[in-house]
């Protein structure tokens, strides 16, 4: 039956205070032992969702009388023990041999694990009636914030070394990060993550073969073709020295010739859905180099949650993932794009949204040119966009130019338009936007509103 320990006279051994004289009283007057240990494994249902069993199978599996138990002894931790783990029971063994007791410390310690349990199964049993209920594609930002994650291991360090630092499984997504398969080289650190995150994001943007580099969270170079070689390559050219030491991800298997390529300048980590044996064997030569295999093909299409600690809170936001048609663009210069133009421009778009703001990227229909990120000023970041591509010897003639932001003046369009950029695309929005498509049509150049903006902070 269902109902099995759910006993008042369980639970007033569990409840009841040792430091009471009535609650003693009252539980010798109803013939009640105290209960000094708690034992509890909870029905497995984590067992179950691996399993795939169906939904009345995973409706008994929710444990009631176990959780009522663990959450009553931890409530009484000063007189009860509570244990919800064989990985435990030894340090209890321990302990009672060697003392005698369990000191307040160590119950302590097993409440907190306890009530972190509980919690972790509520968590888990609420995300899968809601993927049940079929709300899982629906972004909400609920009156409680709970988050179900899992310590998967912890980091050699943060962001720097004199920062600790872990990752956490978020269990709510079908297919993580931590799911890579390491084929070569050593623990990811938490900037490799931060970096794979970003260059994997822009990756799957693109449905033909494409290739990121991220250093320092910011694309140096991305590109497209007809194979993963002709993609990789136009990234690399981008930005050979802000490339150095990057990250790089690819949508498709790296192949022989793309690894060759790749050998000839250090990178840190590599991440693809495969890799050639005959790859494997070239880059597995390069002892710090990591290479990490994961079927990024499944990632969940549907918004996630972004959080950002402050001071005394949590900032929640949707992903920025939103599906754009370039067909419902506004073109608001006078001059129509050329078919290369848009192709450009959406290239260009589906870049910038990655870049940290202000963020502007100078690209072709098949690879970045320049990148400008991070600068206070979006005329600073044009500039810099611009320069970077020239220090490499690039043409920016007939180039287009995309902005994460709207223009705050026309300054950028006029600095654009000296480097030969022929179209640009922005969200618009700005109280400046007549001034700024003038400056457009003054230069002969195609103007192109999104109405989105991409800030990335």
């Amino acid at each position: 039956g269902r109902v099995k320990t759910l006993h008042p006279a369980i639970f007033a051994g569990i409840l009841a205070s040792r430091e009471s004289n009535e609650h003693m009283l009252e539980l010798k007057k109803k013939g009640i032992l105290p209960i000094d240990l708690v034992v509890v494994n909870l029905y497995p249902f984590k067992e179950g969702l691996i399993r795939n069993l169906n939904h009345d199978e995973m409706i008994e599996l929710i444990d009631v009388g176990g959780v009522s138990l663990i959450r009553a002894a931890a409530k009484n931790y000063v007189s009860c023990t509570v244990l919800t783990s064989p990985s435990d029971y030894r340090q209890f063994m321990d302990e009672l041999s060697s003392t005698g007791k369990i000191s307040i410390t160590t119950r302590a310690e097993f409440a907190v694990k306890a009530f972190s349990l509980t919690s972790e199964y509520d968590s888990m049993i609420a995300g899968y009636l809601k993927e049940t209920s079929g709300k899982i594609g629906e972004f909400e930002l609920p009156e409680i914030f709970t988050m179900d994650l899992k310590k998967e291991m912890e980091l050699r360090y943060g962001e720097n070394p004199h920062q600790q630092g872990a990752i956490y499984r978020w269990k709510g997504d079908k297919l993580s990060l931590l799911d890579a398969e390491i084929l070569h080289g050593k623990k990811m650190s938490y900037n490799n993550y931060m970096d794979v995150d970003t260059a994997l994001n822009v990756v799957l943007e693109f449905n033909i073969p494409a290739c990121c580099i991220v250093k320092h969270a910011n694309p140096c170079g991305v590109g497209t073709g007809e194979n993963v070689n002709e993609a990789f390559n136009r990234a690399y050219t981008t930005d050979p020295i802000s490339a150095f030491g990057g990250i790089i991800a690819f949508n498709r298997p790296v192949d022989f010739i793309t690894a060759n390529d790749i050998s000839s300048s250090f990178f840190e980590v590599i991440v693809a859905p495969d890799f050639h044996d005959d790859a494997l064997s070239v880059l597995k030569k390069k002892k710090n180099l990591r290479l990490l295999k994961l079927p990024i093909g499944e990632f969940n299409p549907y918004p996630y949650h972004n959080l950002l600690r402050v001071r005394g809170g949590l900032l929640v936001q949707e992903s920025d993932w939103i599906v754009e048609d370039p067909t419902k663009w506004e073109v608001v210069s006078d001059r129509q794009p050329t078919d290369m133009e848009m192709e450009a421009m959406i290239f260009a778009w589906k870049v910038v949204k990655w870049v940290k703001s202000n963020g502007i990227v100078l690209a072709t229909r098949e690879m970045t040119i320049g990148i400008g990120a991070g600068q206070p000023s979006r005329v600073g970041s044009v500039e810099i966009a611009i320069k970077n591509a020239h220090n490499q010897g690039k043409y920016t003639g007939g180039t287009a130019l995309a902005s994460d932001g709207f223009f705050p003046f026309r300054d950028s369009i006029d600095a654009a338009a000296e480097a030969g950029v022929s179209a640009v695309v922005e969200p618009g929005g700005s109280v400046r936007d007549r001034e700024v498509i003038d400056a457009a049509n003054e230069h002969d150049m195609v103007l192109v509103f999104t109405r989105t903006r991409h800030f990335r902070h």
